[in-house]
């Protein structure tokens, strides 16, 4: 369905919209409104280049800069770190806003649920820090790329009425197709949320050419259209996560948070994050280490639910030499 959109877009010669479809845009919102409880003005959504495109670029397309501070979590993928600094901002690793003190904040990232940890916010955590934000003028943008794979907790988006009220004002949320779909090779995404903001992002990405392709901009709408296909992937993740989680488990492992996401955060009493990979690859099984994604991962690993069903099969196997 996905690839017969792509293909049937492929006569596309001239410039694609920057903007996006009407076609895209109202599939986007769709999709939110539909799965997620959350109303969005087609007008208001903005196709980016995948996810990880628009959170390393931010940061400069919002104006950050010197004297500015960008906000992420403790546990986080490098990402916002990097796009901080790409802009001249401080980045600053904090899950609690309080202690920042008078900084000039200028923009917060959340992930939730979130990479490395498969942690998820509440609504009613999450709406404190939209209203911290609010309260000193900075953009509070949400990573959402794992909302459609909560299992022991149901994620909530930060454009949800509960979270942010009636207004988008100063809140984004950025959203890929990557996870749901499997189209992470397809460079799908979106960002939507407060409608000046998006306004200033296509003015900007318009300037710098910043457009996805036509054919791609067909597949994704196809892909936000049909959820069938999202919910047979994510069976197949439940599956994979059952098995490995038992497994792990088996093998003296215990899993910490995991309550959405592709990934299992995982740890083993006497070894840290490195000894785990060593033990670990000494059986043919790789995982990250925890301290890849900030110093406070240190006693822990990543594990990834991605692996074919026979590479799974695998380390269920070679796991139970290790318990």
């Amino acid at each position: 369905m996905v690839q017969a959109a792509l293909a049937a877009a492929a006569d596309s010669p001239g410039y694609p919209a920057t903007q996006g479809t009407a076609r895209l845009r109202e599939a986007a919102a769709g999709w939110l409104a539909r799965r997620h409880g959350v109303t969005t003005d087609p007008a208001a959504v903005l196709p980016v280049i995948g996810s990880k495109e628009i959170i390393a670029g931010l940061p400069t397309l919002l104006g950050c800069g010197p004297g500015d501070v960008v906000v992420y979590p403790e546990l986080a993928y490098p990402t916002y770190d990097i796009g901080a600094r790409l802009a001249g901002a401080e980045p600053v690793a904090a899950d609690g806003l309080a202690s920042l003190g008078p900084r000039r904040v200028a923009l917060v990232w959340v992930n939730s649920p979130a990479n490395p940890t498969g942690r998820v916010l509440p609504a009613a955590h999450l709406r404190k820090m939209v209203d911290w934000a609010r309260e000193r003028g900075a953009v509070i943008a949400a990573d959402e790329c794992y909302l459609d794979l909560g299992w022991e907790a149901e994620p909530v988006s930060v454009l949800h009425p509960d979270v942010c009220g009636p207004s988008r004002q100063g809140v984004l949320g950025v959203y890929s197709l990557s996870k749901r779909s499997n189209l992470a090779g397809y460079r799908a995404g979106f960002v939507t949320g407060d409608p000046g903001l998006v306004a200033e992002l296509l003015e900007i990405r318009r300037h710098a050419g910043m457009m996805m392709p036509g054919p791609v901009q067909a597949a994704m709408a196809a892909a936000l259209d049909d959820d069938r296909h999202a919910d047979e992937q994510r069976a197949r993740y439940a599956v994979r996560r059952d098995r490995l989680r038992a497994a792990f488990a088996a093998a003296g492992w215990r899993a910490e948070y995991s309550e959405a996401g592709l990934y299992l955060w995982l740890a083993r009493d006497g070894l840290d994050g490195w000894g785990s990979v060593a033990l670990l690859a000494g059986a043919g099984i790789l995982a990250a280490p925890g301290d890849f994604y900030g110093p406070a991962g240190h006693a822990h690993i990543r594990v990834a639910l991605t692996a074919t069903d026979e590479r799974v099969d695998a380390a269920v196997s070679r796991l139970r030499s290790l318990g």
